[in-house]
């Protein structure tokens, strides 16, 4: 008989987050999946539509059983946010503490807060079954960079919370070299169960022949992002290179696909820089209309802010926009630089610094049609070679989750 799998994730579908595939996928396999998840908010920061704290709280939904925790929304403040990470473990105690679901093993999928791991190591320790950990951010330096908190005490606690997760649990998935590197410090005597499983593009995301009309066709370059508009990104770039742009009467548009809860400030940015013709602001869409996006523009953009977490960070977009075989150009270091230029199929300048981007975006301007077409063919290889879903989901149930 096919095991039971909980998986937890603060967030989930209708939220965009790569583990919605992953517990799809265990459900094509045959496997029972049962999701513990909260009320849907992210990234707008207040409860989607028709979800609430006494509505749509159980749902089916790709043939699994979605379970919603009550949570304060995040918000736009900081307050918001720590209400929405605590509200959500707290709720969590009460539910392992009570619930009937009696499954095999539990799959924590952690973007941050790392918190709503400690519902995993609770329930495992309960039912006395193997507890298995995504890492997605690590902590506490995101805590530090993110949410700006630098209070030795409180990073000292909070470290000692990760430390208590990680030796609860059987494996721990990191999404890249780096982020084994850091998590096997905090595992001592334990490194060979930290392991590198990198993320996959879901399968629509492949190079799409129909062009979205939401990317005008013109004589500007299209350059796309996708994602949270958040202060992790470092968009703050993206204006002030514009301004560059602009002096040198260079036709460039950037097309912003995505929202949250640093739109405003980038928005001002671009107002304070005069280059409202140099932004297409696209809003939210479905997952599933980026391929025909991408395919309507002429690169995707990927950058971080300014600091060695990010170095050492593979966004989840990065294999999303090589599996659509776009060009990318891109302000990063560390394991995002390194994978596009192993690849070939991009141009990477330094993080947070406009005059260097300009520079490569003024490179990739004059590359030949020819030029740019073997940098999609580059990035799908190295896709289809580095991140491929079927190879990678063979590799986590046989040889670590047991269970194939």
């Amino acid at each position: 008989m096919k095991k039971h799998i909980l998986v937890i994730s603060q967030y989930f579908h209708p939220e965009q987050f790569r583990i919605n595939d992953m517990a799809t996928e265990w459900v094509n396999q045959g496997y029972k999946v049962t999701v513990l998840t909260g009320i849907p908010n992210y990234p707008q920061g207040k409860f989607y539509d028709g979800y609430g704290w006494f509505k749509k709280r159980k749902e089916l939904w790709n043939g699994m059983e979605i379970i919603r925790i009550p949570l304060f929304a995040r918000g736009k403040t900081a307050i918001g946010m720590v209400l929405n990470y605590f509200s959500f473990v707290f709720s969590g105690f009460f539910w392992k503490s009570f619930t009937k679901v009696d499954a095999d093993l539990v799959f924590t999928f952690e973007v941050s807060p790392m918190t709503q791991a400690l519902i995993g190591v609770w329930y495992a320790k309960r039912k006395k079954i193997p507890n298995y950990l995504y890492v997605q951010d690590l902590w506490p330096e995101n805590v530090e960079i993110i949410g700006g908190i630098h209070n030795k005490t409180v990073i000292n606690a909070i470290g000692r919370m990760v430390n208590y997760i990680y030796k609860n649990c059987d494996k721990i998935f990191a999404t890249s070299p780096s982020f084994v590197e850091e998590i096997r410090k905090r595992t001592p005597q334990e490194e060979e169960k930290v392991i590198y499983w990198p993320q996959y593009a879901e399968e629509f995301y492949k190079p799409s022949e129909e062009k979205s009309d939401l990317i005008p066709q013109d004589e500007f370059l299209n350059i796309t992002f996708t994602g949270n508009i958040g202060t992790a990104q470092g968009l703050e770039i993206l204006p002030t290179a514009a301004r560059i742009l602009k002096e040198k009467n260079v036709a460039v548009r950037f097309n912003m696909v995505g929202d949250g809860r640093n739109k405003e400030n980038l928005l001002q940015q671009i107002r304070q820089n005069k280059v409202e013709e140099y932004f297409n602001m696209v809003g939210r869409v479905p997952a599933t209309e980026i391929p025909s996006i991408l395919s309507a523009s002429d690169a995707a953009f990927l950058s971080f802010a300014e600091n060695p977490l990010f170095e050492k960070t593979i966004p989840a977009k990065l294999q999303s926009y090589m599996a659509c075989g776009i060009p990318i150009i891109a302000a990063a270091q560390g394991e995002s630089k390194r994978i596009i230029e192993e690849s070939g199929c991009g141009v990477v300048s330094e993080i947070g610094n406009a005059d260097s981007l300009v520079d490569i975006i003024l490179k990739f301007n004059q590359t030949s049609s020819s030029q740019r077409e073997q940098m999609k063919k580059s990035a799908i290889e190295y896709c289809d070679k580095n991140f491929n879903k079927k190879v990678l989901f063979e590799e986590l149930n046989k040889s670590y989750l047991k269970i194939e």
